[in-house]
């Protein structure tokens, strides 16, 4: 199953940056390809189900998932329950970086769903995952440092991907 990793250090303390990564519904307000996140269960301050429609390459993808969040560790893991692909899961997760600043990660496991096309549409389908999971970060340093982007600047990041 492919995955994609993309981690951003980020000049602001991690609590700082936590809150706007647990805030999905701001999402929207700052991130281009995210066209809307709802909160459409919270079982208690840990648990949550959002529905996700984001626009991936051309194609507008929908999704609800389960979310754990854990304040303590910053992170927050989800899990796809309905939606257009056939496995979605991962985690976001802030940690502390040297100088005070903070490193924000979106790792995500994933499968397309369709078996016979499968080997050759993962890995087209993990690029525009990791473009868009690195696009989704920026805005959010963009949004944390109160910054517009200059025309045509990209702040190159971190992404990894395991087969």
């Amino acid at each position: 199953m492919p995955r994609v990793e993309v981690d951003l250090p980020i000049e602001v303390p991690p609590d700082t940056a936590w809150a706007a990564v647990v805030d999905v519904e701001s999402y929207p307000d700052c991130m281009e390809s995210v066209d809307s996140v709802v909160v459409t269960d919270r079982t208690d301050d840990r648990h949550r189900t959002t529905a996700w429609s984001v626009r991936l390459k051309g194609s507008v993808l929908h999704w609800t998932e389960a979310e754990v969040i854990d304040p303590e560790a910053r992170r927050f893991s989800f899990h796809q329950v309905s939606g257009d692909l056939g496995h979605f899961a991962g985690h976001w997760a802030v940690r502390p970086a040297p100088g005070g600043g903070s490193t924000v990660s979106l790792h995500v496991d994933f499968d397309i769903g369709i078996p016979l096309l499968a080997a050759m549409l993962n890995p087209v389908a993990a690029d525009a995952l990791r473009e868009n999971a690195a696009q989704m970060l920026a805005a959010l340093e963009q949004r944390l440092l109160g910054a517009a982007p200059a025309a045509g600047t990209h702040r190159p990041l971190d992404p990894a991907v395991a087969p």
